[in-house]
C-alpha cells in the first residue's frame, strides 16, 4: 500500500525524523490559508499523487506569496499529471501539499528497502540526490553505499555514522544525519514498511539534515497490525479494478495487455503470463483466485476481468489441488449469466473434480474453447485475442 508524501512525513515526524512544516490542501483557498499559517516568504506547492517524477511533470512549484500559492494551486488541482511512473495516461491531482521553503546546501539520497536475497533491511545512500536512483545504479553503482541491518541486532550506531560519512557529511551534519537515520529505521521496522525513500535528503546551510521528499509503502499483509496506517489508504489513487478485487480477497494487478487471466496460485499465474508472452500475446492482468476460492470469489474475479475494455480474450487456467475445478466452472457460469460473454473464453482445467468441471462447462451451452495443456491454452487464447481484436 502506497501513501502520499504528506502522510509519510507525518508518520516520520513521530519518530523524530526531520521534516519541514507543511499542510495538506484540497482547494486553492485551503492552499493559500496553509501558506499564511506556515508563514515565511517562500513556499513549495506539491501535487500529491502516488508517483515519482512530479517536478519534471510540473507538479512541484515555488511560490513567493500566498496569492501565488493560490494561483499555482488553482492550476494544479484537477490536472492530469504525467510522469515516468504514471504512464502516458497520468494521474489526476486531487490534493496538494504546501510546504515551507528551505535553504538547501546539498541534495542527497537515502532509501531503506527489504533485500529479499539476504532477508535484511538495507540502507542505500548516495551523494547523487534529487535524480532517479535507478539511473545512478545503472551507470554509477559505485556511488551508492549500502548498509545491511542484522534483524537480531538492529541498526548499530556505527552503521548510521558510516552512512553519514559516505554522504560526505561533517561535524554537526553527522550528528543530525545519525538521528535522522535512526528515526527512519524505527519508522520502517515498527510500521512494517516495505520501502522508504528520501529523495532528496537535503543538508541546509545551517547543517541540518531534512527529508525534502518522502515516499513510503507498506506490506498489505501486515496492515491488520497497523489500522492507523491502513486508514491512510487513498483508493482514488489505485486502479478501480484492484480496489474491487481487494473486497473479495483476490490478488489482482492490472497490466497493459489484452488477454485476461484467471488462475489459481501465484506461481501458476506468473507461468501463465510467461507462456502467453512466449506465444506472442500480452496478459491484461495478474489474477490469483487463491486455493480456497468460493463460487462467489470466482464470479467476482470473472466480472473484474470482463469489465476491462482492453480484454479481447480470456484464459482460465486452473490446477485443482485445494481448489476444485467444479467450483471454477460454476463461478464462470454465474458470472456469464450476470454480465454476458462478449469475448472468446479458453479454459484449461486439471486436478480435483476436473471431469465434473469440464462437464458443467460443456453442458452449459457456453461457447468455451477447451485446452488440454499450458501450451495448447496459450496458443488458443493468443489466436482468439488476435481474431477478436481484428473485428
Amino acid at each position: 500500500m502506497n501513501i502520499h508524501e504528506y502522510q509519510a512525513k507525518e508518520l516520520l515526524r513521530r519518530y523524530g525524523v526531520s521534516v519541514l512544516a507543511g499542510k495538506v490542501a484540497f482547494s486553492a483557498q485551503e492552499a493559500m490559508e496553509a501558506a499564511r499559517e506556515i508563514g515565511g516568504h517562500l513556499w513549495v506547492v506539491k501535487a500529491q499523487i502516488h508517483a515519482g517524477g512530479r517536478g519534471k511533470g510540473g507538479g512541484v512549484k515555488l511560490a513567493r506569496s500566498p496569492q501565488e500559492v493560490y494561483d499555482l494551486a488553482l492550476g494544479m488541482l484537477g490536472m492530469r499529471l504525467v510522469t515516468h511512473q504514471t504512464g502516458p495516461e497520468g494521474q489526476t491531482v486531487r490534493r496538494l501539499y504546501v510546504e515551507q521553503g528551505c535553504d538547501i546546501a546539498r541534495e542527497l539520497y537515502l532509501g531503506v528497502v527489504l533485500d529479499r536475497a539476504t532477508s535484511r533491511l538495507v540502507f542505500m545512500a548516495s551523494t547523487e540526490g534529487g535524480v532517479d536512483i535507478e539511473e545512478v545504479a545503472a551507470h554509477h553503482p559505485e556511488r551508492i553505499h549500502k548498509e545491511w541491518v542484522d534483524p537480531a541486532v538492529g541498526l548499530a550506531d556505527y552503521q548510521a555514522r558510516n552512512i553519514a560519512f559516505r554522504l560526505g557529511l561533517k561535524g554537526s551534519e553527522v550528528r543530525s544525519c545519525v538521528r535522522f537515520v535512526q528515526g527512519l529505521y524505527r519508522a520502517v521496522v515498527e510500521s512494517d514498511c516495505g520501502l522508504a525513500e528520501i529523495n532528496p535528503l537535503v543538508v541546509t546551510r545551517s547543517g541540518e539534515v531534512i527529508a525534502l521528499d518522502a515516499k513510503m509503502n507498506f506490506d498489505d499483509n501486515a496492515l491488520f497490525r497497523h489500522p492507523d496506517v491502513e486508514a491512510l489508504r487513498d483508493v482514488a489513487e489505485e486502479e478501480p479494478a484492484e480496489v474491487e478485487a481487494k473486497k473479495f480477497d483476490l490478488s489482482y494487478i492490472k497490466l497493459h495487455g489484452n488477454i485476461g487471466c484467471m488462475v489459481n496460485g501465484a506461481g501458476l499465474a506468473m507461468g501463465t503470463m510467461d507462456i502467453i508472452k512466449l506465444h506472442g500475446g500480452e496478459p491484461a492482468n495478474f489474477l490469483d483466485v487463491g486455493g480456497g476460492a468460493t463460487t462467489e470469489r470466482v464470479t467476482a474475479a470473472f466480472k473484474i476481468i470482463t469489465s476491462d475494455p482492453d480484454v479481447k480474450a480470456i484464459l482460465v487456467n486452473i490446477f485443482g489441488g485445494i481448489m476444485k475445478c467444479d467450483v471454477i466452472a460454476n463461478g464462470i457460469l454465474v458470472a456469464v449469466r450476470d454480465v454476458g460473454l462478449k469475448v472468446p473464453l479458453v479454459v484449461r482445467l486439471e486436478g480435483t473434480n476436473v471431469e465434473l468441471g469440464r462437464r458443467i462447462l460443456s453442458d452449459s451451452g457456453l461457447d468455451v474453447i477447451p485446452a488440454t495443456g499450458m501450451r495448447d491454452a496459450a496458443e488458443k487464447v493468443v489466436a482468439a485475442a488476435h481474431a477478436h481484436g481484428a473485428h
